[in-house]
């Protein structure tokens, strides 16, 4: 079974404690399709630690796997932790995928017990803050409860990592999408910022959907128009901004609020100099 991680954890020791995604219908995403969800028993994950510590004892950062390790119970998940702090003497921090639907299963105080066993960062698909976008996306949260979500967990100490997919509201929605998407990133205040460009992957109901027309792809000339409006509307107070990933036409990178003019200003030079495919999204890019 294929074993997904953030980018930013390619250097993390992965210890996986779950199969798939316990949602696993969002139309744009192929990752899990083939996974059952599974949630493997303490035994299990005992084992499994176990394992990862004979590979490195003295690992200071672990991501656990698969898509959602949040979903864990609160009493599982902090068991986890524990064992984890007991197990790896030299232990910082453990990041995670989280959706917006299992931070907000945990209270407060539970999240704060969490931040104190070393959880560390979760990595959350906010995806869009247009909720015509969302639900054609089959999200399934709503930009509300994704905003609350990350408002909670970071008051607790926790750090969110955000990830949006510029042109996912295709052509039609593209304005509405881009202004909702940075007003939902404003209220939210994620200390991490990702930006992907939607690709609609064979196997998923998006390609399917642009297969029949029924969703129309951005060119790479609107895609590239979309992230400069969605960052122009962007007042993030103390943010890092990545995109980077494969998807994106023109890799880039900041911090907020000091960058912002300058990401604007390369988009709108790229923009101008009539590089950009406006007829097409342009070949798809060698892996995702």
């Amino acid at each position: 079974m294929t074993l997904f991680r953030p980018p930013a954890e390619a250097y993390s020791l992965i210890i996986r404690i779950m199969d798939g995604c316990p949602w696993n219908q969002c139309t744009f995403c192929g990752m899990y399709k083939d996974a059952s969800c599974r949630f493997q028993s303490m035994d299990e994950i005992e084992a499994s630690i176990s394992s990862a510590r004979e590979t490195d004892p003295q690992a200071k950062r672990i991501f656990l796997a698969d898509g959602d390790v949040m979903a864990l119970s609160h009493k599982k998940l902090k068991a986890v932790l524990e064992t984890l702090n007991t197990r790896f003497p030299r232990l910082a921090r453990v990041n995670v995928y989280a959706n917006g639907h299992s931070i907000l299963q945990k209270s407060p105080t539970e999240l704060y017990e969490l931040k104190a066993l070393k959880l560390n960062t979760l990595y959350m698909g906010l995806e869009s803050g247009h909720e015509e976008t969302l639900r054609m996306a089959k999200k399934r949260e709503t930009a509300e409860e994704m905003i609350e979500a990350g408002q909670r967990a970071q008051a607790a100490g926790l750090k969110m990592s955000v990830m949006i997919l510029i042109g996912l509201g295709g052509i039609k929605n593209t304005l509405l999408h881009s202004a909702a998407t940075a007003a939902a990133l404003n209220r939210m205040q994620p200390r991490l910022l990702s930006a992907l460009r939607v690709i609609p992957i064979p196997g998923t109901e998006l390609y399917d959907q642009e297969q029949s027309g029924t969703f129309t792809q951005l060119t790479e000339f609107q895609a590239l128009e979309e992230l400069r409006k969605t960052i122009q509307g962007l007042d993030l107070e103390s943010t890092v901004f990545r995109a980077n990933h494969s998807s994106n036409i023109l890799p880039m990178e900041g911090r907020f609020p000091k960058d912002r003019g300058r990401l604007v200003e390369e988009l709108a030079s790229l923009l101008a100099s009539g590089t950009l495919d406006e007829k097409s999204p342009g070949p798809p890019p060698v892996s995702l």
